[in-house]
């Protein structure tokens, strides 16, 4: 098996399993705890969030496994076959379809516009409490989708490099 492939399916594990585990956190306790808190200040921390999370780190790490997601399909859709290689393209293309439709393109058609349509609210309207509402249960639900998806792109990463 090229050694290529083999590196391109451990960092695509790593990648989606560090990404579905910080999704994972906020599935399982962060918007539970921001749901707790008065809805300004819950809109506020969140917008913090949502500033501070644009980093190199993350958006290296969510991004670039994103773009090794591609990488793994390209390989299987441009016919890298090898007798070795007849089975991995099951695993790895389920896997890398997971994380780019279930983790990547979920963030940005659903999430991220619900982060934009809050960092242009005022934490302090009168309309604020139900904008939190609708908020929280919207983003908390594309977050499980993409939680999910990651979970199960490192899990099909896994059989994949165990087949090697």
């Amino acid at each position: 098996m090229s050694d290529w492939i083999q590196t391109l399916g451990i960092a695509s594990l790593l990648g989606s399993a560090l990404v579905g585990g910080i999704f994972f956190a906020f599935s399982s306790f962060v918007m539970k705890a921001l749901k707790r808190i008065p809805s300004a200040e819950g809109i506020r921390a969140m917008q913090s969030i949502n500033v501070v999370v644009i980093n190199p780190a993350f958006l290296g790490l969510f991004m670039g496994t994103a773009v090794l997601s591609l990488a793994l399909i390209a390989a299987v859709i441009l016919g890298y076959s090898t007798e070795s290689f007849e089975t991995l393209p099951h695993w790895f293309m389920i896997g890398a379809i997971h994380y780019f439709v279930g983790t990547f393109l979920v963030t940005i058609a659903g999430n991220v516009p619900l982060n934009n349509r809050l960092a242009q609210s005022n934490a302090d309207t009168g309309n604020a409490q139900s904008l939190w509402k609708t908020y929280l249960k919207r983003w908390t639900l594309f977050n499980h989708i993409r939680t999910t998806s990651a979970t199960i792109a490192a899990f099909c990463f896994i059989i994949g490099l165990l087949q090697l």
